[in-house]
């Protein structure tokens, strides 16, 4: 397909999860024009259901995102298109600042837009442990968060498999929700404060490697065999990925990275969500592996906002610049 130009939009968002949406929504509400790109992979994508989303509790998260894209249908500024970036470059004018030089997007569609603010909202990957059979598992019987699934799994039995970041506080926090719980330390070293911890709470110690995680005749979660050949049976697993930003177009733009508490190397972005390089902003799990649902419909409606008055403020200059001009 030809490469086509197409008029300028006031921000372009790449990614339409719960921060993409958000900010949309916000800029929309300020009569923005507004391009929202998404590929159409959510991180939790894989889950049935969401919990802890107040008013949205037990619901699917592609629901929520459906629901999101038919209200962003009222604000006649806000156009959402099925797709992927795969590349944006920063416009040269010499004549204007640093921050209203703006971007050139382009599409997989071969479609180029021009944009004066690029928001990020591309999520992350959860890069799992490499056992066999556990990745199919991924979202109904193996999860992360025991605030997300943990009730879900209340009194049942419950495994906790040690990851490269330590996470015996997953035990502890499923010991709240069921007195059979079994940390398996995947033959990682832990020391003697965590262990006795984990032994006052009749939290059970495994150091035996996980060798594979079985399951019933339906598919569905049943057991994890050890090194040796001895099963487990267990109704739920939780594990600790190692979070993958999607992150290539902020690399690739120059954007600055930190390494995060929680492991790997994510993007660096003030209070309001903006980096270190003019016009370009980021909200969401692209930010920070810890941003749920709540928290990253929270940071895309707040990151819209301040982008709004960044807008704003370059209008007020160039009408004051233009009121000179004509005086």
């Amino acid at each position: 397909m030809e490469n086509r130009t197409q008029p300028q939009y006031d921000v372009v968002i790449v990614g339409g999860g719960p921060a993409g949406l958000s900010a949309a929504l916000m800029l929309g509400r300020s009569r923005r024009r507004v391009l929202v790109v998404d590929e159409g992979r959510p991180r939790n994508r894989f889950a049935g259901h969401m919990h802890g989303v107040l008013g949205r509790d037990h619901t699917s998260p592609l629901e929520l995102l459906a629901e999101g894209r038919r209200e962003l249908g009222r604000y006649d500024g806000v156009e959402v298109r099925d797709g992927a970036v795969v590349r944006a470059t920063r416009k040269a004018d010499a004549d204007a600042d640093a921050e209203a030089t703006g971007f050139l997007v382009e599409l997989d569609d071969g479609t180029t837009v021009t944009t004066r603010r690029l928001l990020v909202t591309s999520g992350l990957r959860d890069e799992l442990p490499e056992v066999p059979g556990l990745a199919e598992l991924w979202g109904r019987g193996v999860f992360v968060c025991p605030y997300c699934d943990g009730w879900e799994v209340r009194d049942r039995r419950i495994a906790v498999l040690a990851g490269e970041q330590p996470n015996p506080h997953q035990a502890q926090l499923m010991r709240q929700l069921s007195d059979d719980v079994v940390f398996l330390t995947g033959g990682r070293p832990i020391d003697d404060a965590t262990r006795s911890g984990l032994l006052a709470r009749g939290i059970r110690i495994e150091e035996r490697p996980l060798a594979r995680v079985e399951t019933d005749a339906e598919g569905e979660l049943a057991a994890l065999e050890l090194a040796d050949g001895e099963t487990i049976p267990v109704d739920a697993l939780l594990v600790a990925p190692v979070p993958a930003p999607l992150d290539g177009l902020l690399r690739a733009l120059g954007a600055a990275h930190a390494e995060h508490p929680m492991g790997g190397s994510f993007v660096v972005v003030d209070a309001m969500g903006r980096t270190d390089v003019p016009g370009l902003w980021a909200a969401g799990n692209v930010t920070d592996p810890r941003s749920s649902v709540p928290f990253a419909m929270a940071g895309g409606n707040f990151t819209g906002a301040a982008m709004n008055a960044t807008l704003v403020e370059e209008e007020i200059a160039a009408a004051i610049a233009a009121a000179a001009d004509a005086s």
